[in-house]
Protein backbone atom coordinates (compact mmCIF):
# COMPACT_ATOMS: atom_id res chain seq x y z
CA UNK A 1 0.00 0.00 0.00
CA UNK A 2 1.40 3.44 -0.90
CA UNK A 3 2.39 5.62 2.02
CA UNK A 4 1.10 9.21 2.14
CA UNK A 5 3.59 11.65 0.69
CA UNK A 6 3.19 15.38 0.50
CA UNK A 7 5.23 17.37 -1.96
CA UNK A 8 5.30 21.08 -2.69
CA UNK A 9 6.39 21.82 -6.22
CA UNK A 10 9.47 23.99 -6.46
CA UNK A 11 8.70 25.44 -9.92
CA UNK A 12 5.61 26.60 -11.78
CA UNK A 13 2.36 27.22 -9.99
CA UNK A 14 2.52 26.29 -6.34
CA UNK A 15 0.76 23.02 -5.63
CA UNK A 16 0.47 20.18 -3.19
CA UNK A 17 -0.28 16.52 -3.80
CA UNK A 18 -0.65 13.42 -1.72
CA UNK A 19 -1.17 9.75 -2.55
CA UNK A 20 -3.66 8.24 -0.13
CA UNK A 21 -5.22 4.84 0.46
CA UNK A 22 -8.69 4.46 -1.06
CA UNK A 23 -10.39 4.51 2.33
CA UNK A 24 -12.99 6.85 3.86
CA UNK A 25 -10.43 7.99 6.45
CA UNK A 26 -8.39 9.60 3.66
CA UNK A 27 -10.89 12.46 3.49
CA UNK A 28 -9.51 13.84 6.78
CA UNK A 29 -5.96 13.87 5.38
CA UNK A 30 -7.21 15.54 2.18
CA UNK A 31 -8.96 18.25 4.22
CA UNK A 32 -5.75 18.92 6.19
CA UNK A 33 -3.80 19.21 2.93
CA UNK A 34 -6.36 21.64 1.50
CA UNK A 35 -6.40 23.78 4.64
CA UNK A 36 -2.60 23.86 4.81
CA UNK A 37 -2.34 24.95 1.16
CA UNK A 38 -4.92 27.70 1.64
CA UNK A 39 -3.11 28.93 4.77
CA UNK A 40 0.26 29.05 2.99
CA UNK A 41 -1.28 30.97 0.08
CA UNK A 42 -3.17 33.39 2.38
CA UNK A 43 -6.51 32.11 1.04
CA UNK A 44 -8.08 30.99 4.31
CA UNK A 45 -11.47 32.24 3.08
CA UNK A 46 -11.56 29.32 0.63
CA UNK A 47 -10.62 26.64 3.16
CA UNK A 48 -14.05 25.63 4.48
CA UNK A 49 -15.73 25.29 1.08
CA UNK A 50 -12.59 23.59 -0.19
CA UNK A 51 -12.64 21.11 2.69
CA UNK A 52 -16.24 20.15 1.90
CA UNK A 53 -15.43 19.78 -1.78
CA UNK A 54 -12.35 17.64 -1.29
CA UNK A 55 -14.29 15.46 1.17
CA UNK A 56 -16.98 14.81 -1.44
CA UNK A 57 -14.47 14.12 -4.20
CA UNK A 58 -12.57 11.67 -1.99
CA UNK A 59 -15.85 9.97 -0.98
CA UNK A 60 -16.74 9.49 -4.66
CA UNK A 61 -13.32 8.05 -5.43
CA UNK A 62 -13.47 5.71 -2.43
CA UNK A 63 -16.86 4.43 -3.55
CA UNK A 64 -16.32 4.17 -7.32
CA UNK A 65 -12.61 3.91 -8.07
CA UNK A 66 -10.51 0.87 -8.75
CA UNK A 67 -7.24 -0.05 -7.10
CA UNK A 68 -6.10 0.70 -3.59
CA UNK A 69 -5.06 4.36 -3.78
CA UNK A 70 -6.17 7.82 -4.91
CA UNK A 71 -4.21 10.98 -5.57
CA UNK A 72 -5.28 14.36 -4.13
CA UNK A 73 -3.96 17.52 -5.81
CA UNK A 74 -4.36 21.08 -4.54
CA UNK A 75 -3.13 23.59 -7.10
CA UNK A 76 -3.19 27.34 -7.60
CA UNK A 77 -3.46 27.99 -11.35
CA UNK A 78 -3.60 31.74 -10.79
CA UNK A 79 -3.71 34.25 -7.94
CA UNK A 80 -7.50 34.15 -7.52
CA UNK A 81 -8.17 30.43 -8.02
CA UNK A 82 -7.50 27.17 -6.18
CA UNK A 83 -8.11 23.88 -7.97
CA UNK A 84 -8.96 20.83 -5.88
CA UNK A 85 -8.58 17.50 -7.67
CA UNK A 86 -8.88 13.83 -6.88
CA UNK A 87 -7.49 11.31 -9.35
CA UNK A 88 -8.08 7.59 -9.53
CA UNK A 89 -7.44 4.75 -11.93
CA UNK A 90 -11.06 4.33 -13.05
CA UNK A 91 -12.26 5.87 -16.31
CA UNK A 92 -15.90 5.92 -15.19
CA UNK A 93 -17.00 9.54 -15.10
CA UNK A 94 -18.93 10.84 -12.09
CA UNK A 95 -22.62 11.55 -12.63
CA UNK A 96 -24.50 14.27 -10.80
CA UNK A 97 -27.71 12.67 -9.51
CA UNK A 98 -31.08 14.09 -8.58
CA UNK A 99 -31.50 14.35 -4.83
CA UNK A 100 -33.72 11.63 -3.42
CA UNK A 101 -35.03 12.07 0.13
CA UNK A 102 -35.17 8.28 0.49
CA UNK A 103 -31.47 7.77 -0.26
CA UNK A 104 -28.61 8.53 2.09
CA UNK A 105 -26.10 9.35 -0.67
CA UNK A 106 -26.15 10.87 -4.12
CA UNK A 107 -25.86 14.55 -3.20
CA UNK A 108 -22.09 14.97 -3.24
CA UNK A 109 -21.64 16.33 -6.75
CA UNK A 110 -24.60 18.69 -6.27
CA UNK A 111 -22.78 20.08 -3.23
CA UNK A 112 -19.56 20.39 -5.24
CA UNK A 113 -21.42 22.21 -8.05
CA UNK A 114 -23.04 24.58 -5.54
CA UNK A 115 -19.78 25.50 -3.78
CA UNK A 116 -17.34 25.55 -6.70
CA UNK A 117 -16.94 28.21 -9.36
CA UNK A 118 -16.58 25.33 -11.84
CA UNK A 119 -15.97 21.58 -11.76
CA UNK A 120 -15.38 18.77 -14.19
CA UNK A 121 -13.55 15.61 -15.09
CA UNK A 122 -10.37 15.31 -17.14
CA UNK A 123 -9.72 11.93 -18.70
CA UNK A 124 -6.22 10.59 -18.40
CA UNK A 125 -4.54 7.64 -20.09
CA UNK A 126 -4.56 5.86 -16.74
CA UNK A 127 -7.93 7.01 -15.36
CA UNK A 128 -9.42 10.40 -14.53
CA UNK A 129 -9.05 13.56 -12.45
CA UNK A 130 -12.22 15.04 -10.97
CA UNK A 131 -11.60 18.68 -10.10
CA UNK A 132 -13.34 21.75 -8.70
CA UNK A 133 -12.24 25.38 -8.82
CA UNK A 134 -12.62 27.79 -5.91
CA UNK A 135 -12.30 31.49 -6.68
CA UNK A 136 -11.49 34.40 -4.42
CA UNK A 137 -14.56 36.63 -4.17
CA UNK A 138 -14.32 40.36 -4.22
Amino acid sequence: MPQPTTRARQTGHPGYSETLPRQPESAATARRLLRAACAVWGLDALAEDGALIVSELVANAVQHARREFIWVVIDRPDAARVRVGVADLSRARPVQQEADDNKEGGRGLRLVAALAADWGTDERRWGKMVWADLKVRG
